[in-house]
Order: structure tokens, then C-alpha cells, then sequence
């Protein structure tokens, strides 16, 4: 039944002159992209205690999404080696325009905006060259206004650091192209490297994993509103090994890898899907679809807090009290010394669950 939110969102929405900020939609706290019952992609706007705020067509599967950081307009970006990005007005329900990647590339699913929306950039493969680009647009009528090297291969998730100057990316190493699907061209000599570009793609920072750890993809990210950076990793080597999944790092220092006691690590599959600081920034968290499990770790000490078991789970964002998560099976959780059960909207969500505000 529909709540108050969903009552006044829908006023604002049919309003002669509708609201352009998230309050008009009900002021959701994420995005996230899902399958829902008739067969249908959507992407979805959710607040902490699992209420869908909106929930709007896609063409195909979506990955993840960008959240303008005035209007209530969010960029919904299809699965890799997807070429599509669909801008929606999330308080009509409206599509805004389609981006369409350039000839000779593909969105690898993430994109961020300028801080003061002017502009959108956007993680992409040059697949013939085999290298990583962030492609540039303008924001106003998304105009292709150019690109630069992302500063490595398969650039993957992409976040604006705190000083609302630079970017952080993260380039998995891992090449591939369009005509072999999804298939992994280079695993002896992928090396993953997390790269801070300023927002015209000067390199101002490097960081590259142990050499023993190369076969280590940094996927996705999350950013704690003090520039500590955590990046989540997806293992490409021998399987019978069992490295550390989650890495921080501050600028100027070395990253430091995060790992659960052994007999927990193994049963991870050596993939960790999504990363978030909790609400408050003093813990960190990924999920482990393959492995079904959830660990929450202490920021301060490093040390494991919480291994969950959590079906297909994968969505997680910061809560109010911990973390919010979203599983493949339907489910919207918060995490806080236990799991809970917020809600179970019938759909099927997909790997994220994008903050439309920062955390702490």
C-alpha cells in the first residue's frame, strides 16, 4: 500500500511545475537497478527502510548509476560491454536522452558527476587500443565533449574524492573486448592499479598491488568523507589460494589489505561483489555473492567484526545504523550488530545500491 512518501512523491511529480531536487521523488537515499516481475529492468530509487520511491524502465540489465547531485536525474548504465546510458528525469519517470558509447568503446557500468553537475564522466574500454578511457559529457544537453586515459586497463568503478577535485578509479587489469564477450585476453600480465586523476585526467597518484597479488582486479569503491579510499577485489588466480579481498588506502601511503581468519576467507570464491563504509566511517564492509556471505570489518583495528550468510547478496550502501544491503533474492536488509529483514519487494535486485548522498 502506498505510504505517505509515495503520496507526496507523486504529487510533486504531476505537479503543473514539479520539483527538480530528490525531494520531489520522495528523497530517496539510492539507486539500484533490478529484474521485477513481468520481466521487466528497472532502476529503482529506495530509501533505508526498503520502500521503492520510484522505479523506472530500462532497455536491458542495468549495473550501476549516477546520481546528479542537485536534480532529481539519475544515469543508468548498462552492464558491461554494454553501450547504453539512459538519463531519466526520476520525477516524471521521463527519459531524458541515450548515451551511446563512441565507436571503438563500451561502458563498463559506473559513472560519476562533477560536483556541481555540470558535468558526467564515465568509466569506458578502448577495446582496440587495450586501455582504459573515462569519457567526458556535458550535463546540460550530454554533448560527448571528449575523453582521457583512466590510467590503466579495464576501468571499472569510479568515485569523486571529498575535495571535489579528483577522481578515483578503479582499473581492474583486466583487458577485454566486445567480440569475445566477457572473456579475460591477458591474466599472466594483468596488473589492477587504483589511479587519482584530476578532473581534466592528470595522473596524480598511482597505486599497484604486490606483484604477487596481480591477478588481485580492484573492481569497485567506496570513499569515506575524509579521502580514505576502500576498494573491493575479485581474484583471478589459482582458486585453491585465498588473498584479501578488500583494501584501504589515503593518499601518499601504502593501500593496506583487509582479510578474514582463513576459514571464513576460503568459503569466499575469491569474489567480493560491493563495498561501503557504514554511516558513521568506523566500519567497512563488502559482499560476496559467489560465497554468500557479508563481512563487516573494524576501519581502526582491521580486524573482522561480523561474517553474515546472506543468499545472492550484493547491493550494500551506508545505513543509518550500519549498512543497508540488497540480495538477488528480493531482499532489502540492515546490517547493524545483526541482520535484519527491512522489506522483500518482488523483484530481483542487481549488484548495487548507489548512495544518492554521501557518507560519513
Amino acid at each position: 500500500m502506498p505510504n505517505r512518501r509515495h503520496f507526496l512523491a507523486g504529487l510533486a511529480a504531476s505537479s503543473l511545475v514539479p520539483l527538480r531536487g530528490w525531494a520531489s521523488v520522495g528523497a530517496p537515499d539510492y539507486l539500484a537497478a533490478a529484474l521485477f516481475p513481468d520481466g521487466s529492468y528497472r532502476l529503482a530509487g529506495l530509501d533505508t527502510g526498503g520502500d521503492i520511491l520510484f522505479a523506472l524502465p530500462l532497455p536491458a540489465r542495468g549495473h550501476a548509476a549516477a546520481a546528479h547531485p542537485v536534480n532529481a536525474q539519475a544515469v543508468a548504465f548498462a552492464r558491461r560491454p554494454g553501450t547504453f546510458a539512459l538519463v531519466i528525469d526520476c520525477a516524471t519517470g521521463t527519459e531524458l536522452t541515450r548515451l551511446t558509447a563512441p565507436e571503438g568503446r563500451h561502458f563498463f557500468g559506473h559513472g560519476v558527476f562533477s560536483p556541481d553537475g555540470t558535468r558526467l564522466f564515465t568509466t569506458e574500454n578502448d577495446y582496440e587500443a587495450g586501455e582504459g578511457v573515462i569519457g567526458i559529457w556535458n550535463a546540460a544537453d550530454y554533448r560527448r565533449l571528449g575523453e582521457f586515459p583512466s590510467g590503466g586497463i579495464g576501468p571499472h568503478d569510479m568515485r569523486l574524492m571529498p575535495d571535489g577535485q579528483t577522481l578515483v578509479i578503479a582499473n581492474g587489469g583486466i583487458e577485454t573486448h566486445p567480440d569475445m564477450g566477457r572473456t579475460k585476453l591477458n591474466l599472466p600480465t594483468m596488473q589492477p592499479r587504483l589511479s587519482y586523476l584530476d578532473l581534466n585526467g592528470t595522473v596524480l597518484e598511482q597505486v599497484e598491488l604486490p606483484q604477487a597479488l596481480h591477478k588481485n582486479s580492484i573492481r569497485h569503491l567506496a570513499v569515506r568523507q575524509d579521502g580514505l579510499v576502500a576498494f573491493a577485489m575479485q581474484w583471478q588466480g589459482d582458486k585453491a589460494q585465498h588473498p584479501p579481498l578488500l583494501g584501504l588506502h589515503r593518499r601518499g601511503e601504502a593501500p593496506r589489505l583487509l582479510s578474514s581468519p582463513d576459514a571464513e576467507q576460503s568459503t569466499l570464491q575469491g569474489y567480493a561483489g560491493s563495498i561501503a563504509f557504514s554511516g558513521d566511517g568506523e566500519a567497512i564492509a563488502i559482499t560476496c555473492p559467489r560465497g554468500n556471505a557479508l563481512h563487516q570489518f573494524n576501519v581502526a583495528s582491521g580486524l573482522l567484526t561480523g561474517a553474515f550468510s546472506l543468499e545472492d547478496v550484493c547491493g550494500l550502501g551506508p545505513g543509518p545504523r550500519g549498512f543497508v544491503f540488497t540480495t538477488g533474492t528480493g531482499i532489502v536488509g540492515e546490517l547493524t550488530s545483526k541482520v535484519q529483514i527491512s522489506a522483500r519487494p518482488d523483484c530481483q535486485w542487481d549488484n548495487h545500491l548507489i548512495p544518492i548522498r554521501p557518507a560519513a
